[in-house]
């Protein structure tokens, strides 16, 4: 006999980072590369910020080039430039109400995103269950599944009162940490709705936290863009909590700066030297020469802040004068970040197809609802930080597209 055909090619089994399944019962993965096929070269990316548009500030390309012109600071420990942190520390403990250690306290990593995996790898083990807000940050649910937790959603709820906002379910959090669960990790601004949540839900967030001995995980990454004078209470400031929250931050959203790839975990030391430990198995460290780009955020970028949040705010207005010309699109109040969720259920259509549609008839790429969880399920994200006339012409495409399908619906 041949050897030759004896022979099969070694198996091995490939990890799918949690997305291989989404909340109507198909592959997510296969979802996303499909969605992404219909895309061409003139195709509007709603996914992220237009960086053209929003370009980062000058100071940060300056910052930059003094670093790398001093190859001494090519490497730096784990966490980051002693330097730099310690230059962070006031900046920080001043926004975020409490002292922050330079040393202790705060871990430089590669993108917000980066800490997050740190962070949670350094955390969770396989069959740990975890609580996660739904719909929320696409990618902490799929880190956690490649981690092996088990998930429990906590749904948003509209709130009673003026603005009718939305709100974790208290009631089901509270079931969540009595069946086991001792993580908790959501968004704040939330991604994708925008909600901002009131003290006194925070409040009760921390009363559940502390009373069943709970940590949680708060991405604030975009704890500097929100509306209107509302106010934004960090998780961390209240009593109880610094102990026992873990805070995501960055500029690479606000400030544009996410090419220069760094984030800022803020936490107590016994959790930042597992999430180190992860991070010196990976990247090692945040890109060292950017990180001193971090001595001018929350300092030389105030008024500069103020400005763009009102740019966003009037970009905003045009987003939701466009959708509110469809008045079986839901729309619900939204407080922080450059983000739309439009409820489309009316549709009856699944994501799948609302996307496609959008991107090959109106050639807008959007975020499908899918990817925020089982709730996300008959919305899509838009971020509006975009070029004003661009997004004016595009956004009548997409109300075009949308009232088609909706017609069609109804005639069928």
């Amino acid at each position: 006999m041949n050897d030759k055909h004896t022979h099969s090619a070694p198996s091995s089994r490939v990890r799918t980072a949690g997305i291989d399944n989404r909340a109507d019962g198909g592959s997510a993965r296969e979802a996303d590369r499909a969605l992404l096929a219909c895309t061409g070269p003139t195709t509007l990316d709603t996914t992220h910020f237009d960086t053209v548009r929003f370009p980062a500030p000058a100071w940060a390309a300056e910052r930059f080039a003094a670093a790398a012109a001093d190859g001494a600071l090519a490497y730096t420990t784990y966490r980051g430039s002693d330097d730099v942190r310690e230059s962070l520390a006031g900046p920080l403990s001043a926004w975020l109400g409490f002292d922050v250690d330079p040393l202790e306290n705060i871990l430089l990593t590669p993108g917000t995103q980066a800490g997050l995996f740190t962070t949670l790898a350094g955390l969770v083990d396989p069959g740990d269950r975890v609580a996660v807000m739904d719909p929320d940050y696409l990618f902490s649910e799929r880190i956690l599944t490649f981690l092996g937790a088990q998930i429990t959603h906590i749904p948003l709820r509209g709130r009673t009162g003026e603005d009718g906002g939305l709100a974790p379910d208290l009631d089901r959090l509270e079931d969540a940490f009595r069946a086991g669960v001792r993580l908790f990790v959501f968004s704040h601004p939330n991604n994708p709705t925008g909600a901002v949540y009131p003290r006194e839900v925070l409040e009760g967030i921390a009363a559940l936290a502390m009373r069943h001995d709970v940590t949680v995980l708060v991405d604030e990454l975009y704890g500097r863009l929100v509306y209107e004078g509302t106010p934004f209470v960090h998780l961390a400031s209240l009593p109880g909590m610094r102990d026992r929250t873990i805070t995501l931050l960055g500029p690479s959203k606000t400030e544009s700066l996410s090419g220069y790839r760094l984030g800022i975990v803020v936490a107590p030391d016994r959790i930042l030297a597992a999430a180190e430990d992860v991070l010196s198995l990976t990247a090692l460290r945040a890109p060292a020469y950017a990180q001193h780009v971090l001595k001018g955020w929350l300092v030389d970028d105030v008024d500069w802040i103020a400005d763009r949040v009102q740019q966003l705010h009037g970009l905003r207005s045009l987003t939701i004068k466009h959708f509110s010309q469809l008045p079986w699109v839901g729309l619900a109040p939204q407080q922080g970040t450059a983000y739309l969720f439009p409820d489309v259920s009316a549709l009856q259509l699944p994501d799948r197809v609302i996307s496609e549609a959008l991107a090959t008839r109106a050639d807008v790429l959007i975020s499908p609802g899918y990817q925020f969880g089982p709730s996300g399920t008959g919305h899509f994200r838009v971020c509006y930080a975009r070029d004003e006339e661009v997004w004016d012409r595009a956004l009548g495409r997409i109300v075009d597209v949308l009232d088609d399908l909706y017609r069609r619906g109804a005639a069928a």
